[in-house]
């Protein structure tokens, strides 16, 4: 069998090893899927809360462990690891809570002699493939719904995370889940695609790239099933002249800089009044220059590696391209001992004097760099933050709420914040338009995609 390695950021050493699953794995669980799914949608919604619950319970008991899986794996802070278990159970929990309201049958008003009602009724295997990123974040979006819905899952997760999949195993055999309700696999590439292209599946959830994601819709088209994805983004914020800039600055540096800009909704471009460009240009370079890029496993480190030496080199390219170009970079590397081109170790980056025409202000980085542009006014600011491919999330800096609604209904963009970034609440849809993705995660209406409508028209008066 092939092997799969994990190459560990934190230090270059192989962290784990894996053996990719064959045909004969992948038909087994196919098929086991397959068993599994009529009595799951057949117990009762209650029931199949009660048992994802104690799975949910069951996986934040272990949260140390897994937090230090995560930084081993791919290389963020252990000072920050925790809170993905934490955001794990924030949104594993609501959207507990809200299944059984969701699943309940639609009533569509009285008629006489007639019962007509809408049911919501399981698609039946829906294949989740997550990224490394954020493993559990993006991976617990489809997991936990898909099956509180009725369905059957099948996670694929990044080469990068494999310990993700099997803490979720863990966690569900640990609840008593029946088997073949949930299962996980560690594929290729290419076998993943096989099995969407296949139609075992009814509904695929990924996350991940753009060539990624059209990978997956392609073979989808071709078996004629659902697809959810989201697909990252270069998401904008706007500072306007009424923010708080103390509070604007400490924010959108974070924004840009946690996970090492490894985040599909991180700050990546910048977008500030003239009134206070300089301020903000300078508290942002100020702050950005005081993290502490090193091994992620010590307390003290608030920026640690990005995944792989390759990604961190990319983003190095982007930022050397724009300087040839007329930008100018504003912090100095060398404040960072182990910023070096060829280490995944990639100090913050802040740019001046960027433009459109500048890849590093259109492309994704996935990196703790950003450029900063000067605007006149709301309009200017709204023309550039929607000349992008992507739209994820927009984020606007205001003390005017009504001001915040109104540049937000003009922004092609699927989230929009005020005076925050970077954050997923789990009672709001999480969306992607443009080259951002397609459907929905998280909220009610997510329940809307895991299931299908079936109508029901009895007439009981002849």
């Amino acid at each position: 069998m092939a092997l799969q390695r994990t190459i560990s950021p934190v230090d270059g050493r192989v962290y784990v090893e894996r053996e990719l699953a064959g045909e004969r794995e992948i038909a087994t669980a196919l098929e086991r899927a397959k068993a599994a799914f009529a009595g799951w949608r057949a117990t009762p919604v209650r029931e199949r809360i009660a048992l994802l619950s104690r799975a949910v319970d069951a996986f934040v008991a272990d949260r140390d462990a897994i937090a230090a899986e995560i930084t081993w794996q791919m290389g963020r802070p252990i000072s920050q690891s925790p809170g993905e278990i934490r955001g794990f159970e924030e949104r594993a929990r609501h959207m507990l809570e809200v299944a059984p309201e969701a699943l309940t049958d639609v009533a569509v008003g009285e008629k006489a002699g007639f019962t007509r009602f809408i049911r919501h009724e399981p698609l039946g295997l829906v294949f989740v493939i997550a990224p490394w990123n954020y493993p559990y974040l993006t991976a617990v979006n489809a997991v936990i719904p898909a099956l509180a819905a009725g369905n059957v899952v099948l996670l694929k997760h990044s080469a990068q995370t494999p310990l993700c999949a099997e803490r979720f195993q863990a966690a569900f055999d640990a609840a008593g889940l029946p088997a073949g309700v949930f299962q996980h696999l560690h594929l290729a590439h290419d076998d993943a695609l096989r099995i969407v292209g296949s139609g075992e599946a009814q509904l695929v959830a990924f996350t991940g790239s753009v060539p990624g994601g059209h990978a997956v819709q392609a073979a989808a088209g071709k078996a004629f099933i659902a697809t959810n994805l989201e697909l990252g983004g270069k998401d904008p914020a706007y500072v306007r002249a009424d923010a708080d800039l103390a509070h604007a600055v400490e924010n959108l540096v974070d924004g840009a800089c946690f996970n090492s800009g490894q985040s599909c909704c991180g700050i990546e471009r910048i977008y500030v009044h003239e009134k206070l460009y300089d301020d903000f240009v300078a508290g942002y370079v100020e702050l950005a220059s005081r993290y502490v890029l090193d091994d992620p496993t010590l307390p003290s480190t608030n920026l640690g590696p990005m995944v792989r030496a390759s990604a961190a080199d990319f983003a190095r390219d982007q930022v050397e391209e724009a300087v040839r170009q007329g930008a100018k970079a504003l912090i100095d590397p060398r404040r960072f001992p182990r910023e070096a081109r060829g280490s995944a170790y990639m100090a913050p980056q802040c740019l001046v004097g960027v433009t459109h025409e500048m890849r590093v202000m259109t492309e994704e980085s996935f990196a703790p760099i950003v450029g900063i542009m000067k605007v006149r006014d709301d309009e200017e600011a709204i023309a550039l933050m929607n000349d992008s491919a992507f739209g994820l999330t927009a984020a606007i800096w205001t003390s005017d709420e009504a001001a915040a609604l109104r540049i937000g209904d003009r922004l092609e963009t699927g989230t929009v914040f005020m005076n925050r970034c970077d954050y997923l609440d789990p009672a709001l849809a999480w969306v992607g338009v443009k080259d951002s993705g397609r459907g929905v995660a998280l909220s009610r209406l997510a329940y809307e995609h895991l299931t299908r409508p079936k109508s029901f028209h009895l007439r009981t008066r002849l």
